[in-house]
Parts: C-alpha cells; sequence; structure tokens
C-alpha cells in the first residue's frame, strides 16, 4: 500500500498545531512596559545577528551554488543538485529564525506567567519550544515531500543518469539537499555559538565574579548580549541543527532502501515513520504540565511527554511497516524500536551525568571548596567517564538494528534498520526539540524578572524552569549526538553506495596505508575544529571583558545603579566578533573531504568519515556532559549548598562554568554537523574525486 499522501499531510498537522500554539502564546499577557522593553532589547539584539550572519552565510552559499552548478554543467552531477543545496540551506536558516522570533516573543510572557504560577510558565515557555520542534519537523517533511514530487514527475518523463535506476537517482539527489542543510547549520551553530559563549563568558567573568553582581543584573553591561545570546545560539543555531539532523536521517535511509532494493515502498517508510513522530509529538505536548512547584515534579512532566510520545511511535510505526512492506519485514520494524529505545536511554544516561539530582553533579559541586583548579579537574573527569554508556547504548543500536532487520541473511536490509534506527530515534524530535528549546525562553525570563524588578517569588520560579532547562539542554545535546552517529554512519554507508554506481569499486582493506592515513586524519580532525572553536570564544571573551570592565571602571556610578550600562556596544562588539569567527571552521569541513580525496583517492575519504564520526562522537559527548554538569554544580551551589551565592565555592563554580560553556554550547553541539556536512561532501563530490584524483 501506497502510504506517500500521508507525508505532506503530517506537514501540515505540524505547521497547523504550531500556528495554534503562535496564537495562543501571542493572546498571554506580555507584562509590564519595562518587560516589554528588556525584551525588545534582546529580539532587537537577536534579528541583527541574523540579518548580518545571513549577509554572510549567502556569499558562501552562492560561492558553492556555482561550483555545484559547473559540476552539473560539465556531468559530475544531475541538473537539480545545486537547487536542491540551496533549498536545504533556506529551510534550515528558516527554521532558526522562526524559533528565534518566537524565543524573543516569549520570553516575557514566560516571566509574567510565573507571577501566576509555575505551571502557567512552563506552559508558555514550552509551547514556545513546542513551535520550534513541530516548525523543524514540518518544513522538513514539507520539503522533502515536494522534493521527492518534483523528481518522480520529471524522471517519468526523462531519462536518468547513466549507471542509476529512478530511486537511486532520486534519492541521490534528495542527499544534496542534505548537503545545504548541514552547511547552514554549521555556519549556524559555530557562529551562534561563538556569540553566546563569549557574551556568557564576560558577563560571568566581570559581573559575578569580579564585581559581584547577582545573575542577570542590569547594571552588567554585558546582559543584554548574553540574553541575545541565548536565542541565536541555542534556539536558531540548534534548530538549524537539528532541522538538518532530522532531513540527513530520512534521506540517508531512503537511499539506503533504494540500494537495498526495496523499491518506492522502502523509501517512503523513513518520511511515514517522522509522520508518526509528528503525530506522536503532538498528542505528547498535552501530557506535560504541573501541578506542584517541585523541580522533581518538572522533570516527570517533561518525561510524560517524552515518553508518552515514544511508546506512541512505536505503536504508530508497526503499522507502518505491516502495511508498507509486509508482515515478512517486522524485523525492520524492530531496528525502529532499537533506535527508539536508544534515544530515551540516551536522554536517562545524560540526565544522570549532568542534573544535580543525581550524585556526580552534587559531587562535582563539592569539589569548589577546594577551588576553580579541582572543580576543572572533576569535570573534565565527568565528562570523559560519562561518554561510556552512550557509547555501549549506540553500538547496541547499531547491532540491533542490523540484525533485528536481517543483516546476517541480506547485508544491505540490515543497514537500511541502521538507517531506521536513526530515523527512530529522531522521529519524536517534535516533543524532545521542545524540551530542548524552552530553555533559553525560561533562562531569558528570568533574566526579563530580574531586570524588571519583579518580586522573588518570581525569579524563583524562573530559576526552577532554568534549572531544569539546564539539563533538558544537556539531554538533547546527548540526543542530537547520539543521532547524528547514527545518522553518520548510513551516510557513509550512502557514500560508499554512490562510489560504487559511479563504476568505482571501494577497497575498505586495513593494510591499505592510504586508508589508514585517512583514519588518522579523520580522528585528528575534531579535535582541531574544536580547537579553533574554543579559541574564538576565548578572543571574543576578551573583547567582552575589556569593554565590560572598561564600562564600571570609565561609567560613574555604573556600580550603583544610578547610572545605565551601554548594552550597545557589547552586542555590537559580539556580533562582529562571532561573524568573523565562524568562516574558518566551515571552511574545514567543507574542504577537508575534497583535499584528501584528491591526494590520498576515494578510499582515504571513506577512511576519514570513519574516523571523524568515531573522535568526533566521543569528544562531543564528554564536552556537552562536562560543560553541563559544571553548569548545574554551580546551580547546586546557588540554591545553598557549600556556602550558596557569594561564597568561595560559588566563585570556583562559576568558573567551572565559564570553561564548560564553550565545551557544551559551541565546540560540542558543533562536532555532530562537522562529521554530517563532511559525508555529505564527499558523497557529491564523488565524481569529481574519481576523476581527478592523484590516485585511480
Amino acid at each position: 500500500m501506497n502510504l506517500f499522501w500521508l507525508v505532506p499531510v503530517g506537514s501540515m498537522i505540524a505547521l497547523g498545531f504550531s500556528f495554534y500554539l503562535i496564537i495562543w502564546i501571542f493572546r498571554k499577557d506580555p507584562g509590564s512596559e519595562e518587560m516589554l522593553k528588556i525584551s525588545g532589547f534582546v529580539s532587537t539584539g537577536a534579528k541583527a545577528y541574523l540579518k548580518q550572519q545571513y549577509k554572510v552565510v549567502s556569499i558562501f552559499f552562492l560561492i558553492l551554488f556555482l561550483i555545484l552548478l559547473f559540476m552539473a554543467y560539465k556531468g559530475f552531477l544531475v541538473i537539480f543538485v545545486p537547487f536542491a543545496f540551496l533549498t536545504g540551506g533556506f529551510w534550515s536558516a528558516l527554521c532558526g529564525w522562526i524559533g528565534m522570533w518566537i524565543a524573543t516573543n516569549s520570553s516575557s510572557r514566560t516571566a509574567q506567567g510565573c507571577r501566576e504560577s509555575l505551571n502557567q510558565g512552563l506552559r508558555v515557555a514550552f509551547s514556545s519550544g513546542t513551535v520550534m520542534g513541530l516548525m523543524v519537523v514540518g518544513l522538513g517533511l514539507l520539503d522533502l515531500a515536494i522534493w521527492y514530487f518534483i523528481l518522480n514527475w520529471w524522471y517519468s518523463f526523462h531519462s536518468v543518469p547513466a549507471g542509476f535506476d529512478k530511486l537511486s537517482a532520486i534519492t541521490s539527489t534528495m542527499l544534496c539537499f542534505g548537503m545545504g542543510a548541514s552547511a547552514y547549520a554549521l555556519f549556524a551553530r559555530v557562529g551562534g555559538g561563538i556569540y553566546t559563549k563569549a557574551a556568557d563568558v564576560g558577563a560571568d567573568l566581570v559581573g559575578k565574579v569580579e564585581e559581584g553582581l547577582p545573575e542577570d543584573d542590569p547594571r552588567n553591561p554585558a546582559v543584554i548580549a548574553d540574553q541575545v545570546g541565548d536565542n541565536v545560539g541555542d534556539v536558531a543555531g540548534m534548530g538549524a541543527d537539528l532541522y538538518e539532523s532530522y532531513v540527513d536521517s530520512i534521506v540517508a535511509t531512503m537511499a539506503l532502501a533504494a540500494g537495498a532494493g526495496l523499491g518506492i515502498k522502502g523509501v517512503t517508510v523513513p518520511m511515514l515513520i517522522a509522520v508518526c513522530g509528528v503525530i506522536a509529538s503532538v498528542l505528547g505536548f498535552f501530557f506535560v504540565k504541573t501541578r506542584r512547584e517541585t523541580q522533581k515534579d518538572l522533570i516527570l512532566s517533561l518525561r510524560r511527554g517524552v515518553y508518552s510520545a515514544s511508546l506512541l511511535i512505536a505503536i504508530f510505526s508497526y503499522l507502518v511497516v505491516v502495511n508498507t512492506l509486509g508482515r515478512n519485514y517486522l524485523g525492520v520494524w524492530g531496528s525502529v524500536i532499537a533506535g527508539l529505545i536508544v534515544g530515551v536511554f540516551l536522554g536517562v544516561s545524560t540526565e544522570y551525568f549532568t542534573s544535580y539530582s543525581f550524585s556526580p553533579t552534587r559531587q562535582l559541586s563539592q569539589t569548589a571548596l577546594t577551588g576553580p583548579a579541582t572543580v576543572i579537574i572533576g569535570g573534565l573527569s565527568l565528562g570523559m567517564f560519562s561518554t561510556l554508556v552512550p557509547v555501549v547504548l549506540v553500538c547496541l543500536g547499531v547491532l540491533m538494528s542490523f540484525y533485528l532487520a536481517e543483516g546476517r541473511v541480506n547485508y544491505n536490509l540490515g543497514l537500511y534498520g541502521v538507517g531506521l534506527a536513526a530515523v527512530g530515534l529522531l522521529s519524536t524530535l517534535g516533543i524532545t526539540l521542545a524540551s530542548d528549546a524552552y530553555g533559553p525562553v525560561a533562562d531569558n525570563a528570568g533574566g526579563n524578572a530580574q531586570m524588571a524588578g519583579l518580586p522573588s517569588e518570581v525569579r524563583k520560579r524562573t530559576d526552577q524552569l532554568d534549572a531544569l532547562g539546564n539539563t533538558t539542554a544537556a539531554t538533547g545535546k546527548g540526543f542530537a549526538i547520539g543521532s547524528a552517529s547514527l545518522t553518520a554512519l548510513a551516510l557513509i554507508v550512502a557514500y560508499k553506495e554512490r562510489v560504487e554506481l559511479l563504476g568505482k569499486p571501494l577497497e575498505l582493506s586495513l593494510l591499505n596505508p592510504r586508508l589508514l592515513v585517512g583514519l588518522f586524519i579523520g580522528g585528528m580532525c575534531p579535535f582541531i575544529f574544536s580547537s579553533s572553536l574554543l579559541k574564538s570564544v576565548g578572543r571574543t571573551a576578551s573583547k567582552i571583558i575589556e569593554e565590560v570592565r572598561r564600562q564600571f571602571r570609565e561609567v560613574p556610578l555604573l556600580k550603583e545603579g544610578k547610572s545605565s550600562a551601554d548594552y550597545e556596544s557589547c552586542v555590537r562588539i559580539t556580533l562582529k566578533a562571532a561573524q568573523k569567527e565562524m568562516v574558518l571552521p566551515a571552511l574545514l569541513a567543507i574542504l577537508l573531504p575534497v583535499i584528501v580525496g584528491l591526494l590520498l583517492g576515494i578510499e582515504a575519504v571513506a577512511s576519514l568519515l570513519v574516523g571523524a564520526l568515531v573522535s568526533g562522537f566521543v569528544l562531543a559527548l564528554m564536552m556537552a556532559n562536562s560543560g553541563g554538569a559544571w553548569d548545574n554544580a554551580k546551580k547546586f551551589i546557588e540554591e545553598g549548598n557549600f556556602g550558596g551565592k557569594g561564597s568561595l565555592a560559588h566563585k570556583a563554580s562559576v568558573v567551572g562554568d565559564t570553561v564548560g560553556d564553550p565545551f557544551k554550547d559551541t565546540a560540542g553541539p558543533s562536532l555532530n554537523i562537522l562529521i554530517k556536512l563532511m559525508s555529505m561532501v564527499s558523497i557529491v563530490f564523488s565524481g569529481f574525486i574519481i576523476k581527478f584524483s592523484l590516485f585511480k
């Protein structure tokens, strides 16, 4: 049974429910004039940043579009590829813009909701995150459906490229759509991550440590830049990031279906499972509510939403597989379940290592009693050890999905099962991204409450939401990194199939020295990439620190609150620096596979991708979990433990949090895009590399 018509229907459900939530949010009271003024500053700064980012990225996209167009003219690519690349970047950017727009308009409404109750604040913030999550899956499905319809219609009347059948031609072109999404996502994550963490570091080190000001104090000149950063990095950047993860997993699995000989039915299954995820996420939204104002109840309310959605997807995906592929392929359904299980336990593992409800982060906060050095050592140790469970989970997920899909009998079908595990893991994205994206809204709401002078119980409620947001953000990053590993594995297989379709068999023997060289280069790449990003955050933060110190030194009575801080100067400095710093890391991801391929051959590119996947996956986990634990260790001390706010332990924990910020919000989450973008670039440029490589 061909159920492809459900794909655009699922897209409309996601987009329709998003619009309903937008109307609901805008009907909520935005608060006082002062609250609106503060949120207006943040909104203006975020829009200015994204507009400038679009200008820089547009130049890059134009250059790469012309290169792809030339390659299509020379016969290395089909003519649709350059346009698929552009649309992928456009939709990824649109998701980021929508997320930023709704987040900046929800922060004051969340603060105002917290004046009434914790549940009301949670509903507004979580609704804002749900808009982001459903927009990502809705627009992703819509663009995939449009491209499938166009390509299917075209190849019904025109011949397919030599060496391809119709489905292979369609899916290989749609993979290039994913390259555009990944390319923009890398710029968004890198630029936004540099912006947000440089502003955060500057605000914390001078405002908190040197001047002894509380969080989000209006006397701190970097406070608005910090709140802008939450939106351009943790919302706009994250939205673009997970959009490309979502579409990459689907198109990679579609390509594997064509290679496994499953025909049109196998190609549509990953999109239909994504539709199941849309429906389940919408239903799961209604389970997220709390009556008691406790951290435990907040966590349980979010878990109810995610777990109920996962259960519904398990049921719906069974119906999809049975009605599309038939009962003989129930093992494929088992692969989807494997992905769902891995996703759930990845979240549990990350929560255990980063939430101050559990012993690892509490023990880390205790190390602050002996100073910043022991905090740093403890956080690095925690992050390194925390990679054990996720790596084991992903390994089990790969093996389960491969063998449940009868990989021992049909190797290509087993690989298709691995791709479906990635789709299954990401099928809950509508609600898991909502759990992640609500955090920056709650953080901004707390800043709004502090700067507008709202009653202390309001700030207490927003801090409860923010503390949970730190945990859900860390969980979301673990989820994204785990999904990236499965998606990247599927893309590497798609790369192998693409090369073989082009008539070049791959010899992947470990005795091949060029293969070993590629592995070493790939393993090194995430470290060089992360080093570049951490240096960029450090350089940009130094400029903010100097500006904040200058204002405290030169502006009379600023610390006494009798003079106004110049917020705009910090926003302007951070914007310019972030735009400049994001270009080099992005070029590394795009140029390295092509250079390695031209110098060492097509096999070395495959080993480059494997090396980058392995080291990038583990490094990203370590950074994300170290950063999340450092952040929540500070929050635990601020709750009144180990001396509370203003104590020496608190100042030491602020230093740990400052080190962890670029770990968890800049370098760590950017790595999962790096490993997928390198795979995409390798697929798109494979024909060019085969033609001009020094090793034939």
